[in-house]
């Protein structure tokens, strides 16, 4: 079963982190990710850009209503995600109890399984 691990911490202390202490964080992270991708269960891996670089689109009874900024004022900010396959439940829990020995602070993951499944096609990524 695939789950989604939504990864949450406070945008601002991440933010204050030093080059150096970002990339050790990365690098602990990546060690996690290449053991579950050698085991042909890591999907998706998405560290997002800051919440000054989104915009909302709400729902409204007319027409829908674009706003600067994230969905919700919140402490911690939804910075990124990881698909995993695991078994069951307690697997994907394991998997971000790794994640979290890996990435320094507070903050939370949140487990959720995925219900529809829909394979993307082949992206040409850039970076701005």
């Amino acid at each position: 079963m695939l789950y989604a691990v939504l990864c949450y911490n406070d945008e601002k202390e991440v933010g204050k982190w030093s080059r150096e202490y970002d990339d050790a964080t990365m690098a602990r992270l990546r060690e996690v990710q290449d053991g579950l991708a050698a085991q042909g269960r890591l999907g998706p891996v998405v560290r997002l850009r800051d919440t000054d670089t989104a915009v909302t689109l709400r729902k409204t009874n007319g027409d829908p209503l674009v706003v600067d900024g994230p969905f919700a004022e919140t402490k911690e900010q939804f910075l990124g995600f990881y698909v995993i396959d695991c078994e069951d439940q307690d697997a994907a829990v394991a998997v971000a109890k790794d994640l979290a020995k890996a990435n320094p602070g507070t903050g939370s993951y949140e487990i959720r399984p995925l219900r529809i499944f829909h394979p993307g096609q082949e992206l040409q990524v850039s970076s701005p």
